[in-house]
């Protein structure tokens, strides 16, 4: 039996507040009003269809599945899916002032020069430019980043928004290998497009070593 490893995220179900009136000789409380359902709770639930990549091809190309690519302009540069549909699901953000490069500096010292990522700000449009590609929401589509952390989070927003036949891609492309996918355009394998700044090029010594070596043994 395949075990799911995913990402824990907090249930943000408040209780309301008891509200006490002059005319009710009983409480009355509010109604209920819960927070969106997580990815992680869609897939444990079954609600979402979680897709190894190894079935990948085959569920776009036999069940009708519409490959999403949620990631950011730039690792979408460096490979993609031929055909696929892309809506970042993050931005950059390019606000400039004070507080903002202060935080810029700070991402850049931590993560940005070992990563490549880039300082990112939520798509407000996503699930508008989602809805406007895919009008019919009864459309089977695939969710897709590159770990399967912020297609999680497209999930729970496009599950909220009405898409009820949605898949989501365990792993994200980090766990794709060659033939998981029939066409990729750009110049990266479609499992390196994320990794960036100096963990790219330590990347590219160890496969180049692990090459060597095959060679020589």
């Amino acid at each position: 039996m395949m075990t799911l490893l995913l990402p824990s995220q907090p249930n943000h179900i408040h209780k309301p507040p008891l509200v006490q009136y002059r005319r009710l000789r009983k409480p009355y409380r509010l109604p209920v009003i819960s927070a969106a359902v997580s990815g992680k709770q869609l897939i444990l639930s079954g609600k979402v269809r979680a897709v190894e990549p190894k079935e990948a091809k085959a569920v776009v190309a036999s069940e009708g599945y519409m490959l999403l690519d949620v990631r950011p302009a730039w690792e979408r540069e460096k490979a993609c899916v031929k055909g696929s549909l892309h809506v970042p699901l993050f931005v950059e953000d390019t606000d400039n002032g004070p507080i903002t490069l202060m935080k810029k500096w700070i991402h850049l010292g931590y993560i940005g020069l070992w990563t490549g990522q880039r300082f990112t700000m939520f798509n407000d449009e996503f699930t508008l430019r989602v809805v406007e590609a895919v009008p019919d929401k009864e459309s089977k589509v695939l969710v897709v980043c590159g770990e399967g952390l912020r297609s999680l989070m497209a999930v729970s927003k496009l599950y909220g928004e009405g898409y009820k036949s949605l898949g989501w891609l365990t792993g994200g492309f980090n766990r794709v290998t060659e033939g998981d996918f029939p066409e990729i355009e750009g110049t990266e394998e479609l499992r390196f497009a994320t990794i960036g700044g100096a963990s790219y090029y330590l990347l590219k010594l160890l496969v180049l070593l692990q090459s060597l070596g095959q060679k020589s043994s």
